[in-house]
């Protein structure tokens, strides 16, 4: 029998909220078992760019990674949250590792192809070193990933946390029944932006198709949702959606998702 493995990526307005976050954190630190922790940190990269009177670009949602919004994004993620994040942990008893995708040459990427857009320094994932996220959780440490991967070849690349989790999730359940959690200041998949009751509570991948041609699933939504189901056709046994409480079954609202 596999041993379970709790992959949590943490987002949104969670980040940005020193509350928040420390009440995240300290539930984090409750999951029992091997867990790995995945957490963003776009709109404090915004924020930082704009104090030092860069603006951001954003196509479709998306950023676009100029050299000089490398350095910040670099030092934003990898840096000051990520290491935030871990000491946070630390003081909960939970034996975290602050790691970008360059260290432990954990996780590989390629910068996005040039198409109809240049986003720049962004990177697109090859895939995992399972093996040594593997010593590092069997050596009873947490990883923690910010969103920063390498190619390789000496190059850092800003990479879409959703994506990371996602692969990281698949990378893993060759070896470990895995659950993968997004976590953000909704309660799950919603009907109505607006209200925060109206939470979808299954959608498998009919009734994704139908949310999407109805208009209800869309915009920064849809990727989230293409990584869940993505993750499940690779061998994730379990993927939900839903706020933080969700990490301790302690909010009854969420979204689950099955094939």
């Amino acid at each position: 029998m596999k041993q379970k493995l709790t992959i949590v990526k943490v987002g949104g307005n969670v980040i940005n909220n020193p509350v928040a976050l420390e009440s995240f954190l300290t539930d984090f630190a409750k999951v029992e078992g091997h867990k790995i922790l995945v957490h963003g940190g776009g709109k404090r990269a915004t924020q930082l760019a704009a104090d030092l009177g860069i603006e951001a670009t954003m196509i479709n949602g998306r950023r676009v990674t100029d050299a000089t919004t490398l350095e910040i994004v670099t030092m934003v993620y990898a840096g000051l949250l990520n290491k935030n994040i871990t000491a946070t942990l630390q003081k909960f008893n939970c034996n975290a590792l602050g790691l970008s995708g360059a260290d432990g040459n954990s996780i590989q990427a390629h910068k996005r192809i040039v198409k109809d857009i240049d986003y720049g320094f962004a990177g697109d994932v090859d895939g995992i070193n399972a093996t040594n996220i593997s010593t590092f959780i069997e050596g009873g440490m947490t990883p923690v990933f910010c969103a920063i991967t390498h190619d390789g070849k000496g190059q850092l690349l800003n990479t879409n946390a959703d994506t990371i989790a996602s692969t990281i999730a698949v990378g893993m359940s060759e070896n470990y029944e895995v659950s993968l959690i997004y976590t953000f200041e909704k309660n799950g998949v919603l009907t109505s932006i607006d209200d925060d009751n109206s939470v979808i509570t299954d959608i498998n991948s009919e009734k994704y198709t139908q949310l999407k041609t109805d208009g209800i699933i869309a915009d920064g939504m849809l990727p989230k949702m293409e990584n869940c189901f993505d993750a499940l056709q690779k061998g994730v046994s379990k993927v939900i959606i839903g706020n933080p409480t969700v990490i301790l079954n302690k909010e009854q609202l969420f979204t689950t998702l099955t094939l």
